[in-house]
This record gives structure tokens, C-alpha cells and sequence, in this order.
């Protein structure tokens, strides 16, 4: 009984890890906080012309597959860096609405 507790515990384990190497890697999520209140909240808001858009508008698989479509969309305007979107890709995914952390980013 302890050696199948010990596997499942085991295979747990192996699960997170491969669910957090989605995450975006080496972004900076409190830079890419600031970046998103500075580049992407004014368009991204209720009524704006991208539609409201805030952390906790998708769980953390949704950001990853969100930014694998469309991350160079993303660079395209507002003058926003690859760098600056990994950042902003971090910060989202961190706090992301299944995160520890959900923040709404008001």
C-alpha cells in the first residue's frame, strides 16, 4: 500500500511540473503587471475596442494556448517587445482566474 501511494504521489508530482513548464519562461510577471496596465488595459477594458481582457479572463492552459496563437498579434501593436510580451504572458498566467494568485488587475 505505501509503494502505490508512494507511485501515485510520485506521478502527481511528475504531472505539476510538465503543467508548469507551459508557463511562459523567464518572464518577468511584475514587470509584465506594469507593462499590461500601461500597453494592453487601454484597449482591453470593458467596452474597448479589444474587448475586456484581464487575468482572470482565462485559467493558465488557456493563456498558453492564447499566446502560442496569438503572441505575435500581440507584438505587432502598441510597440510591444517579444520580451514585454513574455512578461505580460507571465504576469497573466500567474494570475491567471485557476492560479494561485487570480488578480483582476484593476
Amino acid at each position: 500500500m505505501k509503494r502505490m501511494t508512494g507511485i501515485i504521489l510520485a506521478l502527481t508530482l511528475i504531472a505539476l511540473c510538465a503543467g508548469f513548464a507551459l508557463a511562459a519562461e523567464g518572464g518577468n510577471p511584475k514587470k509584465g503587471k506594469y507593462l499590461y496596465k500601461k500597453d494592453c488595459k487601454t484597449c482591453h477594458v470593458a467596452g474597448g475596442e479589444g474587448g475586456e481582457m484581464t487575468p482572470l479572463s482565462k485559467t493558465q492552459a488557456q493563456w498558453d494556448r492564447f499566446f502560442e496563437k496569438k503572441s505575435k498579434g500581440c507584438a505587432d501593436h502598441a510597440g510591444v517587445s517579444e520580451k514585454d510580451v513574455k512578461d505580460i504572458q507571465q504576469f497573466l498566467f500567474d494570475h491567471a482566474a485557476d492560479s494561485d494568485q487570480p488578480e483582476t488587475c484593476g
